[in-house]
Formats: structure tokens, sequence, C-alpha cells
């Protein structure tokens, strides 16, 4: 299997930030410094570069994930130290890891092997402090919350309408649903609650589309805390909460400066959930890269389905921004599990299993031909891969006229992605950026917004809409939401609502059986299937071999 990453990205000497800053002309004073090797840039260099024009925006998106592993972000990295080998000023724009998964079952999200961004351990752990300062942000307006029900509640909350849960960035299943103000009169009213993983959190999906703070503060009276008896809804202006959330916000709003093995710039900033919210980091962190590099390269969640469709529907909308190409990332192990190998066969050389499985990657270069985006497949290439498997795939892509490499970035760094690197500068080249277009207009109606995600994109034939949320919907539109943009949540398994259903999907139907309205964020959620907002740790938990040496040193993290 080979080094561990962790072991890996301490073999590597990381350059001072502040030498990482003067590679994108930002100086001492325009860098807050957390350490040795991670910073925040400060609002001055932001103004002062925001007239400046926009490099090229690559986003990298991938097939539906399978339990082998597609590498997304190890790709992402690698492409972008990969641009810097060709000789192009690139910067990489990337989520925050929460802890989460990183505790749990998943790893962490800074890519692997070579291709890292770091330092790793701090980027997968407490990194700036941005995580705790959200958690915070959004457990204050809870507090005010409950505090005004306890002292007379003069707005009317309905306790059983209260919609605004609490929120802790650990797996934690055990505080889903929980009975909050038990004890008497002294210690709150009772109602029930609960708790959301904060990458759940409104609150971070606030912070990932908002312009600046004062944006944040605008979004942030914006949210829907709970209604009346009455069915009014109450916002968070109403509690006068969003002054002191911006106050814990003032630093974790503004952008993570940090540096990939091979000293490519990383802005690190922002995670929301790729199921119930957008899935990308934030819109502060790209403008500003794409004002100081010439390629940037971001990801979003999962596959062209949710990731991609929100970056575009969502992210690219709400910051106007136009990708110039979107890199589809491929495993030829994935491929297989979509062509009907069991996990435990993937071992074996199956080129038959792998042209079944190019269905599935077949219908997301269409998704993002959908969107007016030229289309680069990167196959991650895993040791196991034999010539003819990788060879069938990339005959494949040929023959639907899509430019594919195979990436090494986990092997070789930006080495092993010069080759795809120089593909995607090719496809830019002769791409047509006025082609860019989002999936619908703001003026539909949601459950036409729906119907839309689901037909074009997921190719369903059609969608459901339980009476519970289409009521929502239509109450929503009469209350002057309908413009927003619909942020589906649904499984990240299949391009179906049913997580089984591999490969390419067809004749099926999908089901949304409720509905929730993120007016802060600035879109509704459609709910496709049961999507947990509160995960819990797998039964041997990866903490379980991490530990600190006596050095000080974390071990068994990657």
């Amino acid at each position: 299997m080979g080094a561990r990453d962790l072991e890996i990205a301490r073999t590597v000497k990381l350059q001072p930030i502040q030498a990482i800053g003067e590679t994108l002309g930002l100086g001492p004073d325009d860098l807050e410094a957390y350490g040795r090797f991670k910073a925040k840039v400060g609002w001055g260099a932001i103004t002062r570069v925001a007239d400046r024009p926009d490099g090229a925006l690559v986003l990298v998106t991938a097939m539906t994930p399978t339990p082998a592993g597609e590498g997304k972000s190890t790709t992402t990295v690698g492409l972008a130290d990969g641009f810097r080998r060709i000789g192009r000023r690139a910067i990489v724009a990337l989520r925050e890891p929460s802890l989460g998964p990183v505790f749990g079952v998943k790893g962490g999200a800074a890519g692997g092997g070579r291709a890292q961004i770091a330092p790793m351990e701090d980027i997968n752990l407490h990194f700036t402090g941005d995580m705790h300062a959200i958690g915070a942000a959004h457990n204050l307006l809870a507090a005010m919350l409950d505090n005004h029900l306890a002292q007379g509640n003069t707005l009317g909350l309905d306790p059983r309408r209260v919609l605004w849960k609490r929120v802790l960035d650990m797996n934690d299943r055990s505080l889903r649903n929980i009975v909050l103000g038990l004890g008497g009169t002294a210690h709150g009213v009772p109602r029930e609650g609960g708790f959301e993983i904060t990458v759940a959190s409104e609150v971070m999906a606030i912070l990932c589309l908002a312009r600046d703070l004062a944006d944040f503060k605008a979004r942030v009276e914006r949210i829907i805390v709970g209604e009346t008896a009455a069915g009014a809804l109450v916002e968070a202006r109403q509690l006068k909460a969003a002054g002191a959330m911006a106050v814990l916000m003032k630093d974790a709003i503004k952008p993570n400066l940090v540096q990939t093995l091979e000293g490519t710039p990383a802005f690190v900033h922002g995670g929301p959930f790729g199921n119930i919210a957008h899935g990308c980091n934030s819109l502060i962190a790209t403008r500003l890269a794409l004002k100081l590099g010439e390629i940037v390269v971001t990801e979003a969640g999962f596959a062209t389905d949710l990731g991609a469709e929100k970056f575009v529907d969502i992210k690219a909308r709400t910051g106007g921004l136009t990708p110039s190409a979107a890199v589809i990332v491929a495993t030829v192990r994935a491929l297989k599990l979509h062509g009907g190998v069991a996990l435990a066969d993937l071992a074996r050389e199956d080129e038959g299993a792998v042209r079944r499985g190019t269905e599935n990657l077949a219908k997301h270069v269409e998704n993002i031909r959908t969107f007016g985006l030229p289309p680069v497949v990167a196959l991650n290439h895993f040791t196991g891969d034999t010539d003819t498997e990788v060879g069938a795939v990339l005959d494949i892509c040929r023959g639907w006229g899509v430019r594919a490499a195979v990436s090494r970035g986990w092997e070789l760094g930006g080495a092993g992605t010069t080759e795809l690197a120089e593909a995607v500068v090719e496809v830019m080249a002769s791409a047509d950026r006025a082609a860019f277009r989002h999936l619908y207009p703001d003026e539909w109606p949601l459950t036409r917004k729906i119907e839309t995600i689901v037909t074009r994109l997921y190719g369903g034939d059609g969608v459901h809409v339980a009476p519970a949320a289409a009521a929502k919907l239509a109450r929503w539109e009469t209350l002057g939401y309908g413009r927003l943009p619909v942020c589906m949540a649904k499984t990240q398994n299949s391009l179906s609502d049913d997580a089984k259903k591999l490969g390419r999907p067809r004749g099926f139907t999908v089901t949304v059986r409720d509905a929730k309205l993120a007016a802060g964020a600035g879109f509704v959620v459609a709910y496709a299937g049961d999507i947990l907002t509160m995960p819990g740790l797998p039964k041997t938990p990866g903490a379980e071999t991490m530990d600190v040496d006596a050095d000080g040193n974390v071990v068994g993290l990657f």
C-alpha cells in the first residue's frame, strides 16, 4: 500500500507561509499567520485585488462514488501541481474537513500520497478554528432562541415548531433527537430538539455563499428559526442575533492560505455538507483565488448529479462564476463496481465490467455537457489497474469525443498529472465560455426546478412530491421564496434516489418526501430519501488508531 499519507507529508519540508503569499503578490501585512505554515488573508488584500480580471476556473467532479474510492481531492491537488509543472500559475481551492468523518470512517479531505495540501494534520483537525467559530455562532442563535422562549416569548414562537437545532463537529448519533429544558421552570421551556453536525449548519452554508461580512450578517438575519402557533415564520433578525454571530465569525470568514507538498498555493475555506447543502468551498476563497492566479482548480462534493449541479446552480449562480472546464474523476475500480463486480473481486482483471461501468461515466459526461462545459476525464490510477483496463477506458472516451488522461497524482504528485493538465489547457483553449449555462432559470416554480434536475441530470422519468413537501413548496412560493435555487438532498451512491441502483439507472422516479427553507443561505432543500444530518461512528471508528507520541506528533491519523 506504500507509505501512509501523514508519513509522506512529513518527508516534505514546507515553505514558510509568507513565502507562499509572496508568490501570489501578498505581503506580510496581507497575511494573519497561524503558526509557520497557515495564514488567513486580510480584507485589505481582498479589497485591493477585487478589480483584477479573473483567471480560469476548473471544476473537478466525479462519476458516482463507490466504496472503492475515486480520489477526487487527490486529483484536484495533483492537477493544480501539474499546472504549475507546465508553467501555469495555479491555485487550488478546497473545502475544510470536518472532525466527524476524520475520527469516523471517511478519513481526511486534504488529498493523499504526493498530492496533498499541508500541514495535513492541522487541516484535518482544528486548523484555524473556523469550524469551532461556526459551531459557536450557530449555537449562540440556538441559546438566544431558547432564552427568548424562557423570558416571555413575545414573538409567540411555538415550541413545537422550532426549526433551529444545535450543532457539534463530531459524529454522535445519540444527539440526533433530544429533549431540552427539563428540570423545572428555572431551566427553560421543555421541548424536543437535537443536534446536527457542524458542516450541516446553515451558518456554514451562509459562510460559503456570502460575499463579505456585511453580506454574512444580512443572510444570517434571514434564517428561519421557527414558526408561531398561527404559522408565521420567525427570522433570526427578530431575535437580534446577527451582530453577535458576526462577532464570532469575524476571523473565520477570512480565507485560509496553505500549500501543497509541491508549494502550490492552496485556499482551504468552508466545508458544507455535499448532501443537504451545496458541498463547495467558500465563494470568498474562490473569488480571491481567481484574482490571484491564472488557473484555479476547485472541487464540488460527490458526482456531477450532486456536487457539480449545486456548484453550477447555487454557487456559480450566486457568485457570478463561469467555469472554463470540468474534470470528471473516474477509476477502473469504480467502473468495475458499476459494471457488476463485487467489492471483494476488484483485484481481478475484468475488461468487460469496465466497459459496462462506463455507462455511469457516460451519464456524467452528458451532465457536464448539459451545463455547456467541456469535460475532461481523469482516470485516477491505482496500482492494481491493468493496461488492458486502462486502455479500454481511454478508448471509450475517445469514442465519445472526450479528452481523457491517466492521473498519477497520488504516486508522483504534479509529475504524474502533467498530461492531464495539458489536456485541460487544450480543452479550455478551444472552449466557448459563453456556452456555460445554469440548468434552470430563477423564475421557474420550485417543483419544475426539481423535476428538471431529476429528468435531465439523474436520467429519471419524473418526480413524485409528497403532499407535505408540495404544501411547503407552494407556501414558500407564496411568501416570495420561489426564485431560490433548489438544493437536492439524496444518496450520493446512485444517480437515482436508491443507493442500490448502480450504473446508469433508467425507468425510475424520484420521491421528494420533505423540504426545508434555507432562506439565509438562499436555497430550498428538497429531501429525496432519509439523509442524516448527524452521522454516527462506525463499529470500529478511526479514532481507535489515533494517538500522540512522546514528541507530541500525531500518529495513526491516516
